[in-house]
């Protein structure tokens, strides 16, 4: 009788040793998208579509699987592909509204679910658009010490394209990168306060009518 019991508790322990492990492998974190971004209008139609690396709990590798449709609800897939990079390139027809999104899938092929599905358009006639020219320093002269209490930055950019209209971010500040203090000013000069003392740092970033965008340099002067 004793010995029966015994072997019942031998055979109960096994059972829950066994047991105390579920197995389940987890699926990996859902992908976010990076480019084209949401309502990007796409002056040139072959793009690199990218986003962002998933991650697994239990190390798995991770494959993804792209899908751009011509409908938000991706009844009609236009391109698609399974891919372990987090980029691909596709060439897409002018003229059209596209939605694209990923998924990730681990070796244990546990699935993510999708990401939210971004929209994006691509032209109707392709954009060949040269870049706006570097921004050159007008006023103040590089390193100059004012005797003022304001003073009117200005500075000269161009586009190569007839008819491109250009517009300027302004980053101004006691920072040495500076922060943005005016955007999308349509002429090449803005005048700003100073304070007595006090070193300033400023930059131009000059945008096109075409979405061209070139940075300019960093520039400093000093108050007195």
């Amino acid at each position: 009788m004793k010995s029966s019991h015994f072997l019942f508790i031998a055979i109960g322990f096994l059972v829950i040793s066994c047991g105390g492990s579920d197995g389940v492998n987890s699926e990996p974190s859902v992908p976010s998208l990076v480019y084209p971004t949401n309502d990007l209008l796409c002056i040139e139609n072959v793009l690199e579509f990218r986003w962002n690396a998933s991650s697994d709990a239990e190390g798995d590798g991770i494959t993804y699987r792209i899908e751009v449709s011509s409908d938000e609800g991706f009844t009609n897939i236009i391109h698609t592909d399974f891919l372990e990079e987090t980029s691909r390139t596709f060439t897409l027809e002018n003229g059209q509204t596209f939605y694209w999104r990923v998924l990730a899938e681990d070796d244990a092929q546990n699935q993510s679910g999708f990401s939210a599905s971004w929209r994006f358009y691509t032209e109707t006639e392709l954009v060949q658009n040269g870049l706006p020219t570097v921004p050159e320093l007008l006023n103040p002269s590089l390193g100059s010490n004012l005797d003022t209490s304001e003073i009117n930055l200005e500075w000269e950019a161009n586009d190569p394209d007839v008819g491109d209209i250009l517009v300027f971010d302004l980053y101004f500040g006691t920072a040495e990168d500076p922060p943005l203090f005016e955007t999308d000013l349509s002429t090449s000069s803005f005048t700003v306060s100073l304070d007595p003392s006090t070193i300033y740092y400023w930059k131009v970033v000059a945008k096109d009518s075409n979405g061209g965008v070139t940075l300019g340099p960093i520039w400093t002067f000093e108050s007195n």
